[in-house]
């Protein structure tokens, strides 16, 4: 049996549990957060991110997305507080989107669709290496920020004017001093549980931290009317 996986009718998501049976576990991602049923908790923390724009490295074609990478052999890029205990560290940030504005977002809300979802990727550093926090309940933490159309995002367009260099799988470029801060909301008021990575292999080790102010994308950033730079633009989809 192939454990190839996509987005195809073939090898999506609903097929994903016969390479990966993990993808039937008890805290699986993503979630649809119902805001009237969050309980609060006056245990929790605010978020502390702070990132240092010179450990941004490249930005990849991965085949089924782009993700920007940052060393993480040191703390200089960090994610503490929240809901989280120690520090972890930033190793990449990527997104999902769809193939129209009405859907794309992995995280729903009361039922709702954004048009897309920046995922900000770290892991605990109690942990030696990104590979062993990956396994581990307590390994990693992510950061999602919905994306809603609106106004140009001029610092979404940063990145988007990379992708021109990484339109085949595989490719990559240099993307160096990349500050992601510029790409969370004004307000880091979050909701959170215990969830799982949302592509193969699906584990059960990230602590969702899904942000409640979404950021804006144009209608241009999103689909590429004006622009030819535009994430639907992008060769390799994450359809949702």
């Amino acid at each position: 049996m192939s454990h190839a996986w996509g987005y195809a009718p073939d090898n999506g998501p609903d097929k994903w549990c016969e390479g990966f049976p993990i993808a039937n576990g008890p805290r699986q991602s993503p979630i649809d957060i119902v805001p009237g049923e969050a309980a609060f908790d006056a245990a929790l923390k605010a978020l502390t991110l702070k990132y240092d724009p010179s450990t941004s490295i490249d930005i990849l074609n991965n085949g089924h997305s782009f993700q920007v990478t940052y060393t993480d052999d040191n703390d200089n890029s960090t994610l503490t507080g929240g809901p989280i205990s120690g520090t972890y560290r930033l190793k990449q940030f990527h997104f999902h989107w769809g193939a129209s504005d009405d859907r794309g977002s992995e995280h729903t809300v009361a039922g709702t669709k954004y048009a897309a979802e920046l995922h900000l990727v770290h892991w605990n550093t109690k942990y030696p290496s990104f590979g062993d926090a990956a396994s581990k309940s307590d390994g990693l933490a992510v950061v999602g920020v919905f994306l809603q159309v609106g106004n140009e995002n001029a610092n979404l367009q940063k990145v988007l004017d990379a992708f021109d260099a990484i339109k085949a799988k595989g490719k990559q470029t240099s993307f160096e001093n990349f500050d992601p801060t510029i790409l969370l909301p004004k307000s880091l008021d979050y909701w959170t549980y215990d969830g799982s990575l949302t592509t193969p292999p699906l584990l059960e080790s990230v602590t969702w931290i899904v942000c409640k102010e979404s950021i804006s994308v144009s209608p241009a950033q999103s689909n590429g009317t004006r622009h030819s730079r535009s994430l639907r633009s992008f060769p390799v989809l994450h359809q949702n």
